[in-house]
């Protein structure tokens, strides 16, 4: 009779325990704690030598053992290993600013230790493990100093989720003209379930993968961060059998867009000594934990910036999603003098840009405004070192502040590198970036604060190409606050009212609070300017007073899929936002005072008589038990006043 996996990995803790001899004290046993002892990751051997890590919360299991590992050109480090080295635990404190997040200024603190492995033939692997309040992670390190190269054939790493576990996944697209660029639905699934629905032909499932485990009494966000082009993006297996999510490399097909040989593998490679990227298991009792961590930043490289005071976070202008064929000066013009009248910091030039600028001098029109220009570029011209530098430099030269790089479509290595020095090269000239067509975040935006913004999002422009958008979008836009957001700053492109080849049915003020919800460090707001000059009052003065970062969040009601409200705080302005993800009412009542402290009174936008297009404001004195119903697939926003 066959023994299933849950009861070898079982036999396998059990064992690992009884054969860590000489580790039955706590300072020399594998695993490690978070100071405020909620959280703990533990490695454990089997009796061949095969490793495995199971993570826990308040002692209640939220990963079960699952393995590690790694098998290399030239060494195996999946069995026959034994311990070598335990490290004492060691505390370590991250505090830093970010330019972009839910939060400006993070202080948190970790334990850590380093596990050394040996293998059969005497060579060592690290594991270093940290924990915190916000959840656990490790990561994989040859510490052998001698330059030789080494290739990585597969990495034995797996995440075990429990069979009654529910989750919110998103399909990895395999290679093609427009994928892997993480633009598909987060599915509602369950563990271990089989890839469905998916929008293009996938081969697993992408990471962060959000899970409600534990007897749904814990969330956790599975994501990789600290990936310093050293190693490809990663992805998980698309067989999870049993709910075992295995990690997955990138592809040696995603190449359709960048300049790589066709000969080329797409293993992990990198001399020795070689530190690998953090997998981070970000942890919680509600879902608003995961939305609020900073877990991925925590750990990712601290700035390579040191000065940083001409990275301004801002919004933009932008004429493509109204005016997609239209590349003429006029245009660019006329949506520069939007950016002037709304007080908006930039406004960006998409495709076509330059012809329009040799034509009449578009980027001098909005530098003359004192509107910032961002400039729209294609991935291979930004992938060979020479030209990228030089391009850089011309740009910059121009007046030009920031550029969006779109089409990378590819998680490989040689990408992952790529972006680096991208945001290093930028960073030369002063110039910020918004990646398009790219892959997801990881923590780069602490580590070069240029970084604003990526898509690797299923945003508004879905209206002209993906039929099931519009039903779903409500659903997912209570999702990716969850999941996407939590990787790293959101090019989103909100409020998007005018209908198109899919007709929108979220409400007007649905679409005009995910600008609110999501996080950019430059938030690129789609629509004509016709629409933004129809705008009553009080809405066109949200739009010159939203911030496009913050001081402080709270979240209110997170509940992924269903619905979403937020406190938002950044200097004087104080607000609350929420957006409904289903197509039922959901009413709420909420205690005021506990979030507009120092005013009297809050004006809210809700849905005008046409709710598909039109808003209503009021205002009302502050209230401890102020009720409200939002709308089906509709929103709010609060903006307390004096």
């Amino acid at each position: 009779m066959k023994i299933k996996l849950i009861d070898q990995l079982l036999i396998s803790s059990i064992l690992g325990v009884l054969l860590f001899t000489g580790c039955d004290t706590e300072n020399n046993a594998p695993y490690v704690k978070s100071k405020d002892g909620l959280n703990k990751i533990t490695l454990s051997l089997n009796e061949k030598g095969e490793l495995f890590y199971q993570v826990t919360r308040r002692d209640s299991i939220l990963i079960s053992d699952s393995p590690l590992g790694l098998d290399c050109d030239d060494q195996n480090f999946t069995s026959g290993l034994s311990i070598a080295e335990i490290s004492p635990t060691e505390e370590r404190r991250e505090t830093y600013d970010l330019k972009v997040g839910h939060y400006k200024n993070i202080d948190h603190v970790f334990n850590s230790r380093s596990i050394t492995f040996k293998n059969n033939a005497g060579a060592s692997m690290i594991i270093d493990l940290v924990a915190g309040e916000e959840g656990v992670a490790f990561r994989y390190r040859f510490p052998d100093n001698n330059a030789q190269q080494r290739i990585i054939k597969e990495e034995m790493t797996g995440f075990h989720i429990e069979q009654d576990a529910k989750g919110w996944l998103q399909p990895y697209n395999s290679a093609g003209q427009y994928t892997p660029a993480y633009e598909d639905f987060y599915l509602p699934v369950g563990s271990g379930d089989s890839i469905q629905d998916a929008r293009n032909p996938s081969v697993g499932w992408c990471m962060p993968a959000l899970f409600h485990v534990n007897d749904k009494k814990n969330w956790i966000l599975i994501a990789e961060t600290g990936n310093d082009g050293t190693f490809p993006g990663c992805h998980l297996q698309a067989d999870a059998t049993d709910g075992l999510y295995k990690v997955a490399f990138a592809k040696e097909d995603e190449r359709y867009t960048i300049p790589l040989e066709e000969n080329e593998n797409a293993y992990p490679t990198s001399n020795l000594p070689w530190v690998m990227p953090w997998r981070a298991i970000i942890m919680g009792d509600q879902a608003g934990d995961i939305l609020l961590s900073t877990l991925i930043t925590d750990l990712a490289p601290a700035s390579k910036i040191e000065d940083t005071s001409w990275i301004e976070p801002g919004k933009a202008s932008w004429s493509w999603w109204s005016h997609p064929d239209d590349h003429s000066p006029a245009i660019y013009k006329a949506f520069t003098d939007l950016a002037d009248a709304f007080g908006f910091e930039y406004t960006l030039f998409d495709a076509g840009w330059e012809k329009a600028n040799q034509e009449d001098g578009i980027i001098d029109h909005a530098i003359a405004k004192g509107i910032k220009p961002m400039v729209w570029g294609y991935s291979s011209s930004y992938f060979d070192p020479e030209s990228r530098k030089k391009r850089f430099k011309e740009l910059a030269d121009m007046g030009i502040k920031a550029v969006k790089i779109d089409f990378w479509c590819s998680d490989r290595q040689e990408v992952m590198a790529a972006l680096q020095s991208v945001f290093e090269d930028a960073a030369n000239e002063k110039l910020m970036i918004n990646l398009h067509g790219s892959t997801m975040p990881r923590g780069w935006h602490r580590t070069w604060p240029n970084f604003m913004t990526a898509e690797s999002v299923l945003g508004t422009e879905s209206y002209f190409y993906e039929p099931r958008f519009p039903e779903k979008a409500a659903e997912q836009n209570t999702v990716l606050p969850f999941t996407r957001n939590v990787a790293g700053p959101t090019d989103y492109t909100p409020f998007a009212l005018t209908m198109r080849q899919y007709p929108r049915v979220n409400t007007a003020v649905h679409e005009l609070a995910t600008a609110m919800i999501y996080t950019s460090g430059i938030i690129h707001f789609a629509d004509s300017k016709e629409v933004f000059d129809a705008l009553p009052i009080v809405v066109k003065k949200l739009f010159k007073d939203m911030p496009a970062t913050w001081d402080k969040t709270e979240c209110i009601v997170a509940e992924p899929g269903d619905a979403i409200i937020l406190s938002r705080q950044e200097g004087a302005h104080s607000y609350i936002v929420g957006i409904n993800g289903d197509h039922k009412a959901m009413p709420l009542k909420l205690d005021l005072t506990k979030y507009g402290k120092g005013f009297s009174k809050f004006s809210i936008i809700t849905e005008g008589e046409d709710p598909l297009m039109e808003f209503k404001t009021e205002t009302y004195p502050i209230a401890t038990d102020w009720s409200y119903t939002l709308a089906p697939k509709g929103g709010f926003i609060i903006q307390f006043v004096e």
